[in-house]
């Protein structure tokens, strides 16, 4: 059996990797500007300066189109643990440097344009939502699982950057206001571009050192949680999102876990010795069970939103 690599050996075997990858980032992203965004026409002063204070009628997004901004918003706020975290498993050295800085910096963008637009709009009540930041941020935030390191922190966030996409695109779309859609695009667009980074670095890292990947992959998936996991009410918003399409298991499924395993030929790899082999053994019952989770909800909410549809029938007659 090959022993483990090192962390050192790690961010030095997968450095080409990393440069590459940082290049063809550079080459494809599209730089924009927060401000181009927001309304700013909408904007008001509040009571502390003479103008008036926020108020539930003022806001055009629904109750499920706040929680998902409000949650979305709040995990793009605590950039700086995420930051601390991979600057920990990366390093301040050359590419992966290069990367971690300007990774931060263009995840930063997103906070700043959704809480603009928000708060310009008067979408959500900012008292709530700076009380929420606050707890959140002092909270911090540390990756679940038990595994360390380079592979697990490039593992977690080539889900995590997908997930995240999805939701924001699918949050855009639930806004039913064109410019929160072509924000939140343009911010998925984003997440999306991050994602290949990582996952161009994790699939590498499956070819160096297979059963550490691998290991490092399996307990990812079999601890994930979304990295807004610990936020004021994320439990709530959460049940909101999943009941109305923003993101459920059936979407952590197929459209983020599956399509990394399929790009990573997770179930056709022979590479593995019996260490891998067992990890992989771990992830394939895993995932059958999660999409047995994921029918069970689905046929709940629908029965839910049936009974829900013929209540409002009733009322309407």
């Amino acid at each position: 059996m090959a022993r483990d690599l090192t962390q050192l050996e790690l961010l030095t075997e997968l450095q080409p990797v990393a440069e590459a990858n940082l290049n063809r980032h550079l080459s494809m992203t599209k730089d924009w500007h927060p401000h181009d965004y927001v309304p700013w026409d909408e904007g008001r002063n509040f009571e502390f300066l003479g103008g008036e204070d926020w108020d539930p009628s003022q806001s055009r997004l629904d109750e499920v189109a706040k929680a998902a901004m409000i949650t979305n918003l709040l995990t793009e706020d605590n950039l700086p643990s995420y930051h601390r975290e991979i600057a920990q498993n990366f390093s301040r050295d050359g590419a992966w440097g290069t990367w971690v800085g300007r990774w931060t910096a263009e995840e930063n963008r997103h906070g700043i344009v959704m809480r603009d637009y928000l708060v310009v709009t008067r979408s959500v009540d900012p008292v709530a939502l700076e009380e929420a930041r606050m707890i959140h941020m002092t909270n911090g935030y540390a990756s679940p699982g038990d595994t360390e390191g380079l592979l697990h922190s490039v593992a977690y966030v080539t889900f995590q950057e997908l997930a995240t996409r999805v939701s924001h695109r699918n949050t855009g779309k639930a806004c039913n206001d064109d410019i929160a859609d072509k924000m939140l695009a343009r911010i998925a667009a984003d997440e999306n571009l991050h994602m290949i980074f990582y996952r161009n670095i994790c699939g590498a890292a499956l070819d160096v050192s297979p059963d550490q990947a691998m290991a490092a992959v399996t307990d990812v998936l079999t601890h994930f949680e979304m990295p807004g996991a610990g936020m004021p009410n994320f439990r709530r918003n959460g049940v909101l999102m999943a009941k109305h399409g923003i993101y459920d298991l059936r979407q952590h499924l197929d459209e983020v876990v599956q399509p990394v395993l399929r790009k990573w030929n997770i179930f056709e790899r022979d590479d593995f010795s019996d260490v891998g082999e067992r990890a992989r053994d771990e992830l394939a019952v895993f995932l059958e069970d999660l999409a047995g989770q994921a029918t069970k909800f689905e046929e709940q909410r629908d029965r839910m939103l049936a009974r829900e549809q013929a209540k409002r029938e009733r009322q309407a007659s």
